[in-house]
């Protein structure tokens, strides 16, 4: 796995907007439990190094900033998003209720197993919106698969499919996959002049050009949930 992300001129700038020395941040690492040198403080900012991720987080907490600051980048992974919440990987899995042998697997070869409750504490507990689960998770073909189909037919027999993939309750779901059938079938019979009609067709509504996917977010942020969308 790469390395975390970090940005070189973000540590520098906190380093020098709280008016430390390189000594100084090594005896605040220090403090949390990593003991090196000033040298790699200043490896660190000039790009010569880069800190493990140990040593990441105690820079993070000895220059009193937030670790995604220090990233210089929106995490990408589970380990980022991890990392960004300064968790080792035995903590994120109790808190989100797997053994540490499954969370080791959805972070390393990307394996996710866990149910809808799981999916809804990995989101709380790793601090992701619900678009960050699907797409750290390689489940957007997967979504869009299943909105397909509940445009094409009975969005009731996609409601527990999609919840897996989208962890939010199922009455929200029910009410955002019906206004999505809705809203496509209108379009559907828009577009070719309605019901049996020999009318020529009508330019579509603007939703129409929209993904269905990107529809699916529009619909569910109109909503209010637990987790951002």
């Amino acid at each position: 796995m790469p390395p975390v992300p970090f940005s070189p001129t973000a540590a520098r700038a906190h380093r020098a907007g709280l008016g430390l020395t390189p000594h100084q941040v090594a005896e605040g690492m220090a403090a949390h439990g990593v003991r090196l040198l000033p040298a790699h403080v200043i490896g660190w900012e000039t790009g010569e190094i880069r800190p493990s991720e140990e040593e990441f987080i105690a820079l993070a907490r000895a220059l009193w900033c937030p670790p995604a600051q220090l990233m210089g980048a929106r995490p990408a992974c589970l380990r980022d998003f991890r990392v960004a919440r300064e968790l080792g990987r035995d903590e994120a899995a109790r808190r989100i209720g797997l053994s540490p042998r499954v969370y080791d697997l959805a972070e390393d070869a990307g394996r996710w197993t866990g149910d809808e409750d799981q999916t809804y504490a990995l989101a709380q507990v790793l601090g992701m919106t619900l678009r960050d689960v699907v797409a750290v998770l390689g489940r957007g073909e997967e979504l869009d698969q299943r909105l397909r189909r509940c445009v094409d037919g009975r969005w009731q027999a996609q409601v527990k499919a999609v919840g897996r993939i989208v962890p939010v309750p199922g009455e929200l779901l029910a009410a955002v996959l019906t206004d999505l059938q809705n809203e496509y079938q209108v379009t559907a019979h828009w577009g070719s002049g309605g019901w049996g009609s020999s009318a020529p067709a009508q330019p579509e509504p603007p939703r129409a050009s929209r993904p269905l996917g990107e529809r699916f977010w529009e619909l569910l942020s109109l909503r209010p949930t637990d987790i951002p969308v």
